[in-house]
């Protein structure tokens, strides 16, 4: 956790008095200029503390602090100022959210006292949002450990769609994928209240009653219940709900919302999720997006077009290159961290886990289990 302090002036006589009398007390850096201070907090951030000159040529101290505000939110930031008028003040109250002003010229005690305070501010806010992480983190996982258990075809499916997400975002230059990856592999909790006969009739498309397909169809409103009751999982939640709905705002959920009024990682993962369901039919890639786009309204083409560039890409092949053939293993030889090539089944022909998926520590032991009370059939085919 950072300690250090960064002091801002157009000032080096100011900035050279600050560094003199308080650098055996902390870990100071000093910038002449709003211009400098940007680049060191590219370079050094995070600061627990930047104390800011207001009046700078160029960029004033509030410009400075509100990019730095932006770049950097948990950083607690001091506004050093000779013209604390209210007018000022308010400006960089709003822009800025400063911690604390100090009028020039400010005793060494004085800046002492608010740069331990800034620190242990910063300390707690870190630490909180730390612990908030944590939680969720937490939370997450046991989401996913227990949608592998209840429902692994879908488990090993969301898998495969999150690794492809990343690879198209990339392709759209989204920048922040979090939400995406846990979307990708949340979107199918809401099966776990499905009976598990109709999950494996919905998986093998076969005839439904009208109230199975009631039932299927709330899937992600299901999902996004569960999901909106986590703090901070209120966007994932949103992308869970408008998994299945198509561009032109046709389908579930029946509202307005339609076009890019829906959440982009939720169009991700619709294009994402069907081109899987048509792969897995043996249907090649390209084919099964020249289908898709034969469905305009469904999907958004932009993502479509991404999809075409990015797996293209991803599949071309360069002198030297070698497929490497699936690995057939033994149930002892299994461990945390191989990627299953085909299905897991017992020997009664029922599925624990699908192919795709990362085998876990919880999924290992539960393959523990059917192996020792009822059997498996191998050997176990993993990826090379």
């Amino acid at each position: 956790m950072s300690n250090k302090v960064l002091c801002v002036d157009d000032d080096a006589n100011i900035l050279t008095g600050i560094t003199r009398n308080l650098r055996k007390q902390f870990d100071i850096d000093t910038a002449v200029g709003s211009l400098a201070a940007l680049k060191m907090i590219e370079k050094d951030c995070p600061y627990a503390v930047i104390v800011s000159d207001m009046q700078m040529p160029g960029m004033s101290g509030v410009e400075f602090l509100n990019i730095a505000r932006q770049k950097y939110p948990d950083t607690v930031r001091v506004m050093l100022t000779g013209n604390a008028d209210q007018k000022t003040a308010a400006e960089a109250v709003n822009r800025g959210q400063i911690f604390q002003f100090l009028n020039k010229p400010c005793p060494p005690e004085k800046l002492a006292d608010i740069l331990n305070n800034g620190i242990k501010h910063y300390r707690l806010i870190t630490a909180e949002r730390e612990l908030l992480e944590k939680t969720l983190n937490g939370s997450v996982k046991v989401l996913m450990e227990i949608l592998s258990l209840s429902d692994p075809a879908s488990f090993g499916r969301g898998q495969a769609v999150r690794d492809h997400a990343r690879k198209l975002a990339q392709t759209l230059q989204l920048k922040s994928t979090w939400e995406l990856d846990l979307a990708a592999m949340l979107c199918p909790i809401g099966c776990v209240s499905l009976p598990a006969e109709l999950n494996q009739k919905a998986r093998m498309e076969l005839s439904l009653t009208g109230a199975e397909k009631d039932a299927i169809s709330r899937v992600p409103q299901v999902g996004h219940d569960l999901l909106s009751k986590i703090p901070r999982l209120e966007a994932v939640a949103r992308i869970v709900l408008y998994q299945n709905k198509n561009f032109d705002g046709t389908g579930f959920p029946t509202d307005a919302v339609k076009g890019d009024e829906i959440p982009l990682e939720a169009r991700i993962i619709r294009v994402l999720a069907d081109l899987a369901h048509l792969e897995a039919k043996k249907v090649p890639r390209f084919k099964a997006l020249e289908q898709m786009r034969q469905h305009p309204g469904h999907y958004d083409s932009k993502v479509l077009d991404a999809a075409a560039r990015c797996f293209e890409l991803e599949t071309a092949t360069h002198p030297g290159d070698e497929v490497r053939s699936p690995v057939a293993l033994d149930f002892p030889d299994l461990h945390a961290g191989h990627v299953l090539s085909a299905d897991i089944v017992t020997k009664q022909n029922i599925l624990i886990v699908g192919a795709g998926t990362k085998i876990t520590p919880l999924i290992l032991e539960r393959l523990r289990n059917f192996a020792s009370l009822s059997g498996l059939k191998l050997p176990i085919h993993v990826q090379g």
